[in-house]
């Protein structure tokens, strides 16, 4: 059991008059209780206040010598340490009902908001439309004045288009391989005389020997009839004889490798017997004036179109029937 002992060493002196006066007290001691436990040990005093004073010339009523911890300390409360633990507050639950009514009004605000947007999409889907007709307005007031070449265009690209398909179903289903061959070969047989009678006159005429060989397609296929071929033929030797002023072997050589590819057997026959008759005589002739006969060689020779689309079309057809082929192996395997 301890008791408690007013503690005259620890005291603490305020300016605070406990009544009013009418003079000034500069200093006035106030003494403070200290509890001071007593124990088995001999006793003794322990100082624990500190001495303060108050300072009333500074015009406020602040403690002189204390920290600002402790003020704070003493200002909010004067409950002991080891019984602070013993006096916390509960927390309390939390109110929701406030927001209740803010989401009250949010909803009411985004009822707003959705029916201003409502009226903007009106208004942009208004714009949209709008300008969607001036523009159909503008392409029907172009159109009116080039329309039908715009429209011949597209149908020559779309029929384009189409034969080309055509032609490659058409050789890769029927192209005739033993046919093609034997067309590469005659054809070749004129075109070597040529080159080897009259030097560099393959390279010459590319595009003659070109429209030569449509020619050729067109009368196998049926597209035009026997006697205009035989026209457009004369046209070609007549234009290379007496257009391009070239000679004999070289004005012939379009006309005689179209007959003797797509020619009637004795055609055939008749024309390289012809033309290498032909060749032969030109040679003598140029010999008998002293001309070189590789005068105006090149070193590079370029293969007419017609021998290059026969020879695609060979490896076209090949090519699908052995993958056809190896289609069905694997199905079956």
């Amino acid at each position: 059991m301890s008791t408690t002992i007013p503690s005259l060493l620890s005291c603490s002196l305020s300016f605070k008059p406990s009544f009013p006066s009418p003079k000034v007290q500069a200093f006035r001691p106030q003494f403070i209780r200290k509890g001071i436990g007593f124990s088995p040990k001999p006793p003794r005093f322990s100082l624990g206040k500190r001495f303060a004073v108050n300072d009333n010339k500074s015009g406020g009523d602040g403690v002189v010598g204390l920290d600002e911890a402790e003020k704070e300390a003493r200002g909010t409360s004067t409950m002991p340490e080891r019984f602070r633990y013993l006096s916390k507050e509960v927390q309390t639950p939390p109110v929701r009902w406030p927001w209740f009514v803010a989401l009250a009004f949010l909803i009411y605000a985004w009822r707003a908001v959705l029916f201003e947007l409502k009226n903007w999409r009106n208004a942009a889907l208004s714009i949209a439309r709008f300008t969607g007709n001036l523009l159909k307005y503008v392409f029907a007031v172009v159109y009116h004045f080039i329309g039908s070449p715009i429209t011949f265009s597209i149908r020559c690209v779309e029929d384009l288009f189409y034969t080309v398909r055509a032609c490659y179903s058409w050789i890769i289903a029927n192209a005739p391989v033993p046919d093609l061959t034997i067309i590469i070969v005659l054809a070749s047989v004129v075109l070597a005389i040529a080159e080897a009678t009259v030097p560099n006159c393959i390279n010459s005429q590319p595009y003659v020997l070109t429209v030569s060989g449509l020619i050729g397609y067109a009368a196998v296929r049926g597209y035009i009839s026997e006697p205009f071929f035989w026209t457009l033929l004369l046209g070609v030797y007549g234009f290379s004889k007496f257009v391009k002023k070239r000679d004999d072997v070289s004005s012939a050589m379009p006309v005689a490798a179209v007959l003797a590819a797509v020619g009637e057997p004795w055609v055939r026959v008749l024309v390289i017997v012809s033309f290498t008759g032909l060749a032969i005589y030109q040679h003598s002739k140029m010999l008998a004036e002293g001309r070189k006969v590789g005068e105006g060689e090149t070193g590079q020779m370029r293969l007419p179109v017609p021998l290059i689309l026969s020879a695609l079309a060979i490896g076209l057809r090949v090519a699908a029937k052995w993958a056809g082929y190896r289609h069905l192996t694997w199905m079956i395997v």
